[in-house]
């Protein structure tokens, strides 16, 4: 049975992970019901751990403290959970497809025009299609990942049925869900994923490619 994690836990680490959200989006995330998500974010408020922007946009974050104290927690459930071997693990088999994902991305935003780069209109569905078998690939990469991350960590759960729908739509004719911002796109649930495994290790984006070759 995989490890479930702790409210206090889980709504820091989805801000932690996501950066900018409303509290209904951290129920969504989360599972919680949104009476005991409204209680928490009032709490970390007063504690000083979260603040709520307001105006045109919206939104809770974390403050430096609030940012702290869920790698604190985050590195203690690791801990005791005893699946640090297991999520290590999953997170190199994530890197052995990053890349890849990556140049994918960009070759779905621009395409080749005799010799000369240009933005992809999708006009060419021919080379839609490669690029989108090759997201099919890919696909089959992360699907164990997400599994064995689930299996061993409970707030993994949906990743593996994120990019089960992304991929859906980009191949049901609805390009957005590839790469789009602000959407549940393929992109933004991968993106999302990578925040989630580095939050969990304790691995600073910016030394990440440190970490790679110690």
């Amino acid at each position: 049975m995989s490890y479930q994690s702790e409210s206090n836990l889980l709504i820091l680490h989805t801000l932690r992970i996501r950066g900018f959200v409303q509290s209904s989006e951290i129920v969504c995330s989360t599972g919680l019901n949104n009476e005991e998500v409204e209680s928490c974010l009032d709490s970390f408020r007063e504690n000083n751990l979260v603040n709520y922007r307001e105006g045109r946009i919206e939104g809770w974050m974390l403050t430096p403290e609030g940012r702290e104290k869920s790698q604190q927690l985050v590195s203690s459930e690791l801990e005791s959970s005893g699946f640090s071997e297991e999520i290590n693990s999953n997170y190199q088999g994530f890197l052995s497809s990053n890349q890849k994902f990556l140049s994918l991305c960009t070759d779905w935003q621009l395409r080749t025009v005799e010799g000369e780069q240009e933005i992809n209109d999708h006009s060419d569905a021919s080379y839609d299609e490669e690029v989108i078998a090759r997201l099919v690939d890919i696909n089959d990469e992360i699907q164990p990942v997400c599994q064995s991350l689930a299996a061993s960590l409970n707030r993994f759960e949906g990743y593996s049925h994120r990019f089960s729908e992304a991929l859906h739509k980009v191949q049901n004719n609805e390009p957005e869900w590839f790469t789009k911002p602000m959407i549940d796109s393929y992109h933004t649930v991968w993106f999302e994923l990578h925040e989630n495994l580095l939050g969990t290790l304790g691995i600073e984006r910016s030394k990440e490619a440190d970490e790679k070759n110690e």
